[in-house]
């Protein structure tokens, strides 16, 4: 069985990648300059065919019923930018019967390894940096919009000692630095912009990826700017008034103290009297009447005291 991807127009050939939807991790992948590479379930039975530079096209041997299903083709080209393509795989035959009554396979669940949220009209960037041990060559970005297939928009590689970085991506700009490590920068983030987006590590110790999942809450929902806003402001008032009141109280203690320190410099006669000093907290008894008794005493007469001792006249 052939599946046909042979690309309309004439340039470079960057790669070329074949998945299974609703498969995540390609099936396929062609590089002119690093050969290619296969999933262990097709790495006998797929061949690139290579007929003309443009040439994506992959021939698949010993076909069963497991190979019917919806193939996606993307081929990634300097300087017009990727070209894809979908194949549906039917059978015209009857199935066996053990396959009589089967459901059809369930979509396998992606984990990403980070979440980011974003609102419309912000800017956002999306970064891979990917920490290994080993040599990295080159690296893929791939984006996965809700219900869509794998997308390449961004290949970062090594090519003689040099950085190539090719950007195929219409809603941003594809970052590459030395390291090989990759980001996508979002400007004026619309709904169409979230979804799932992998980095694919190309190495000498085997591929590894890094998943990133970004969603974009639909207007008038919840806005995390907006929380954040109403919690900076409230703390800003709180923290206001706690220092406010701390320079009323120290304010009132500097001037209590003040006070008590000049009226103790004060030399006693420039002190203002206190007329409060020396009223005693208790109130005082009430003076009894003086009452008007008669006093009684013996007393001589003054005149018989002169008679007695007046001298005798000759």
């Amino acid at each position: 069985m052939v599946l046909e991807c042979l690309c309309p127009w004439d340039g470079n050939l960057s790669m070329v990648s074949w998945t299974k939807i609703p498969d995540k991790d390609p099936i396929a992948v062609f590089h002119p300059e690093y050969g290619v590479a296969f999933s262990h379930h097709y790495r006998e039975r797929i061949e690139f065919l290579k007929n003309t530079p443009m040439d994506g096209s992959i021939s698949m041997r010993n076909v069963t019923h497991q190979d019917i299903g919806l193939y996606h083709c993307s081929v990634q080209t300097f300087p017009q930018g990727p070209w894809t393509r979908n194949i549906q795989v039917e059978d015209l035959d009857e199935p066996p019967e053990e396959d009589n009554g089967t459901e059809p396979p369930t979509l396998e669940p992606i984990t990403p390894d980070m979440e980011l949220v974003a609102e419309e009209d912000n800017n956002l960037t999306i970064s891979c940096n990917h920490e290994h041990n080993g040599t990295v060559y080159q690296v893929i970005l791939e984006k996965m919009p809700h219900g869509h297939p794998w997308g390449i928009i961004g290949v970062c590689k090594k090519v003689e000692g040099g950085l190539l970085a090719e950007d195929y991506s219409d809603r941003g700009r594809v970052s590459c630095t030395d390291s090989l490590d990759v980001s996508l920068h979002l400007t004026d983030v619309v709904q169409e912009d979230g979804g799932f987006y992998r980095c694919t590590f190309s190495t000498d110790a085997g591929v590894q990826t890094t998943t990133v999942l970004l969603t974009v809450p639909p207007p008038g929902g919840f806005s995390l700017s907006t929380y954040m806003m109403y919690i900076y402001i409230g703390a800003g008032a709180a923290g206001l008034v706690l220092l406010v009141a701390i320079i009323v109280l120290a304010v009132n203690h500097r001037k209590k103290t003040k006070r008590e320190e000049y009226r103790v410099k004060l030399h006693p006669s420039q002190r203002q009297p206190n007329f409060y000093e020396n009223i005693s907290l208790h109130p005082r008894k009430k003076p009894r009447p003086i009452r008007n008794c008669p006093v009684y005493a013996n007393l001589q007469s003054v005149q018989s005291h002169k008679a007695r001792h007046q001298p005798h006249r000759k």
